[in-house]
């Protein structure tokens, strides 16, 4: 980048052999003086004999005492302290950049040339404020230079300052005392605000400074956030940027955030992986991996839009998997209890994770060896309904958290160590208004049943009441009228919904509510059979009237046949045997031409009569048939309902 030259100067150089002394240029010397590396061991070969010794590390500088002096105020004070003669060893400990940018310096003490790159520009920085280079001992000394470096080439780019960043990651405490560390975060979030504040809204052209920081230590890359925000970037810019640092750094959250096609079981799976990765891995792996969580928890950004729901249930596993602080815990579990309206149930099987001398030490009893967190579950769950109540909305009637907690029930219900009491005090988080329908509390208290087939029929009662059967679909109550896993007064409290629902269906005439369009149709060719078999039956009833009407007629008819008998008990033996007949029965034997039986009666009926006996043996008939159509139409309507 660029490469500084100290100007040649007359000096003298005290030899010390045999106690006498030599008056030597210094150009002299740095004319022909090279750097020569012998295995852990710096020479610098002249025509004057090095009569220094430096130790800095594992490397070992023999050099001329008086370069040094002359430039630095440390080695000037050791030599008026106590002066430097030959073969005295000077140790150089916690020297800031090492022995290679004690080499740069050395060069730069000999006047050789020293290339400036924002690789080397802090710690070059850090050594001279070490040695004190200051300009008290020379104009353009090192500490000048390397400032001037700083300031005109470095600041001005981000990717400059993103690399003089990274070098700093070894030159603590110094780069942080001279400010190079805050200089940088300075000029980084100023270029990240300036095109975020010109644009208005966030857009992918936003990101691209994300690459560039994710490759930060975190101390470094918080300090970034930090000011980022604080010079008015947008919390949607500041959540993306921590995601996409967490995905490059946290081992296991890129799988969790890329792939939301995901089952629960493919999820738990690399979540105990993770756990066994981590019991396998060393204390110090472990131990920055629990700050790297921390510290990304702690600059998490407070408005609800800065990052997804998803990213933080993904935390928040990762933090239970490393055993963060739990006020770091119970911060990110407020975050998502404001959030949990875009959670799915799948989020939030949170595994719940026991370090190995906790799980070797102690036996927790059965109810807490579950496989989820379901105590985790329930905080957010009234963290969510905080949340609403600060808001002023304590109405949570039809809100999709009812339906997501559902879910939730379903999957854990399966965990054979899942106790009724937790899973009675997670149903019942929400209030009864929070959910419309019960169909899915009823899916996970029948998942419950069906994983827990020896619970008492009291502890079977007590699941059945989490929910309200008027709530429940007309396909819901079909399918619990039929479980024998439920107790005897739930299904008649399911029967009795039930009817009620078919009930006032057919005084609305209108479907069900909540119904799907096959059940609409049903409900419609019911009508339809329902109306056909009242028009029959208003025929039949036509028919029966002229039936009587001509059964009227024909009894006057036959009174005044018998007035002519003369005598009565010939009348009254014959009315008896009329009215004993076939004719009052509908089996009258009566052919086609008329005739009649020869013993029933002398005298030939009339025309009505025949008639009239017609028409009883053709309606009968009819009539039974269609009760029968109607008692049968009638039941298939009651099925298909």
């Amino acid at each position: 980048m660029g490469a500084i030259k100290n100007s040649s100067q007359f000096s003298l150089l005290e030899s010390h052999h045999s106690d006498s002394s030599t008056a030597i240029p210094v150009k002299l010397i740095t004319a022909t003086v090279c750097f020569e590396k012998k295995e852990q061991a710096w020479f610098v070969t002249s025509k004057v004999p090095t009569d220094l010794t430096i130790q800095v590390g594992d490397i070992t500088f023999y050099a001329h005492k008086h370069p040094l002096t002359s430039r630095s105020g440390y080695f000037n004070r050791i030599d008026l302290e106590k002066p430097l003669k030959f073969g005295n060893d000077v140790k150089l400990n916690n020297f800031p950049g090492g022995s290679e940018t004690f080499e740069n310096v050395l060069k730069f003490c000999y006047g050789l040339p020293v290339d400036l790159t924002p690789t080397n520009v802090a710690p070059l920085r850090c050594a001279s404020e070490f040695l004190e280079m200051t300009e008290e001992f020379e104009d353009g000394n090192l500490i000048s230079k390397a400032e001037a470096f700083l300031t005109f080439i470095v600041l001005s780019s981000l990717k400059n300052s993103i690399t003089v960043l990274k070098s700093c990651e070894s030159l603590s405490p110094w780069a942080e005392n001279l400010q190079i560390i805050r200089r940088c975060c300075d000029t980084i979030a100023w270029q990240a605000c300036r095109d975020n504040l010109a644009n208005g809204e966030f857009t992918d052209d936003e990101r691209w400074w994300f690459g560039e920081v994710s490759t930060l230590r975190i101390d470094h890359f918080v300090r970034i956030i930090t000011t980022t925000r604080a010079k008015g970037a947008k919390p949607e810019v500041i959540g993306a940027c921590i995601m996409h640092y967490a995905e490059k750094w946290l081992c296991g959250m890129g799988l969790g955030l890329e792939d939301h096609s995901q089952g629960s079981g493919k999820h738990e799976l690399q979540l105990c992986i993770l756990s066994g990765k981590r019991q396998e891995r060393s204390p110090g792996y472990n131990k920055e991996q629990r700050v790297l969580i921390e510290s990304l928890i702690s600059i998490l950004p407070q408005e609800k839009e800065a990052v997804s729901c998803k990213f933080l249930l993904q935390m928040l596993k990762m933090a239970t998997v490393y055993s963060a602080t739990p006020a770091l815990v119970s911060e990110l579990e407020k975050k998502i209890g404001m959030v949990l309206e875009d959670a799915n149930a799948n989020d939030l099987l949170i595994p719940k994770y026991r370090g190995g001398d906790e799980e070797k030490h102690s036996h927790p009893p059965s109810g807490e060896c579950t496989m989820h967190d379901i105590d985790s579950v329930q905080r957010i769950v009234e963290y969510f309904l905080m949340h609403e109540q600060q808001r002023h909305q304590q109405n949570t009637e039809n809100s999709p958290v009812g339906k997501l907690l559902d879910n939730y029930l379903a999957e854990v219900a399966r965990d054979p160590n899942l106790t009724i009491s937790k899973f009675q005090v997670l149903a019942e988080a929400l209030p009864p208004s929070a959910r419309s329908c019960d169909d899915g509390l009823y899916r996970a208290i029948d998942t419950y049943l069906k994983t827990h087939p020896s619970i008492t029929e009291h502890d079977r009662w007590r699941l059945c009441k989490l929910m309200d059967c008027a709530k429940l679909s007309l396909d819901a109550c079909m399918h619990a009228a039929q479980n024998d896993r439920l107790p005897l007064r739930t299904i008649i409290q399911v029967l009795f919904s039930e009817q009620l629902k078919v009930r006032e269906a057919i005084q609305k005439k209108e479907p069900v509510p909540n119904e799907i369009t096959e059940q609409e149709s049903r409900w419609t060719s019911a009508e339809k059979k329902i109306e056909t078999t009242k028009a029959e039956l208003e025929m039949v009833k036509t028919m029966l009237q002229e039936m009587q009407k001509d059964y009227y007629e024909l009894q006057q008819e036959w009174e005044k046949l018998n007035i002519k008998q003369k005598s009565v008990s010939s009348w009254s033996n014959g009315w008896k045997k009329l009215k004993n007949s076939t004719f009052f029965h509908g089996k009258m034997d009566y052919n086609v031409t008329g005739e009649s039986h020869p013993n029933w009666f002398q005298s030939k009926p009339s025309k009505k009569a025949i008639y009239l006996l017609k028409v009883s043996n053709t309606i009968y008939p009819m009539q039974k048939q269609t009760q029968r159509r109607v008692i049968y139409n009638s039941s298939v309507s009651s099925s298909q309902l």
